[in-house]
């Protein structure tokens, strides 16, 4: 794959570039916002791995420009750790959020995990998520299902994004919990099970087909298991 790295810290900017170039990528850096999203919106990339504290405009400024013109997968990598920004990355249209400092073979896993959702959806869809007849307005924060308004919480919104981005992949309840609620998840804590549990009664249990799914020990799947392989529109 061709990646564009826009990171400014020197050493991280070097220490991704060799890496990914071991493991048979072709790979650009920028050290700024600016040059970054010059690069981003002028070239052909598979992925942009995007940093939030940039010098000349800021990483969420660079995601708001791309998404206005380009369907780009975007990562997003950054220091933050406050919910708040995973939140406000998410919701501008990034496709998933690694908080440094990370494993590397983290983030060979997050970057395959984006890549295997296949092909972008079109500009004007990406801030529109469906699965069935589940659809989760990122714009309006508005969610519907079979036509009819659910109303969330803030926490459950949030969650329910998180789930429809990465839809088919299974999440354990720590990466939910660090995501949703910037916490490191106790295994003696029920946090993440509870809001699951509000979540499926509001948006799964007065409907026929199931869409959030436990996978045993783990956590989490948020997907279509309906007769044949396509879900309905």
């Amino acid at each position: 794959m061709r990646l564009l790295i826009i990171e400014d810290e020197p050493r991280l900017a070097a220490y991704l570039h060799k890496g990914l170039r071991e493991h048979g990528h072709v790979v650009d850096v920028a050290r700024d916002g600016i040059d970054g999203r010059h690069l981003a919106l002028e070239g052909d990339y598979d992925l942009v791995l995007l940093d939030v504290m940039l010098p000349g405009v800021d990483g969420f400024a660079v995601l708001k420009d791309v998404r206005a013109r380009k369907n780009t997968p975007v990562l997003m990598l950054t220091a933050r750790d406050q919910v708040e920004d995973r939140v406000r990355g998410l919701r501008t249209g990034a496709d998933d959020y690694l908080a440094k400092p990370f494993a590397f073979s983290e983030l060979l896993a997050r970057i395959d995990a984006v890549m295997r959702r296949g092909t972008p959806q079109p500009i004007e869809d990406q801030l529109l998520l469906r699965l069935a007849d589940l659809e989760v307005d990122l714009s309006a924060r508005r969610v519907h299902r079979a036509g009819e308004r659910i109303e969330l919480t803030a926490q459950e919104f949030t969650l329910l994004t998180l789930l429809m981005r990465r839809r088919g992949e299974a999440m354990s309840r720590t990466t939910l919990a660090e995501q949703v609620w910037d916490m490191n998840f106790d295994s003696n804590t029920n946090v993440v099970d509870v809001a699951i549990r509000r979540l499926r009664a509001k948006v799964d249990e007065p409907y026929g087909a199931k869409l959030i799914h436990t996978v045993r020990g783990m956590g989490y799947v948020m997907e279509w298991r309906g007769p044949g392989e396509t879900p309905p529109p």
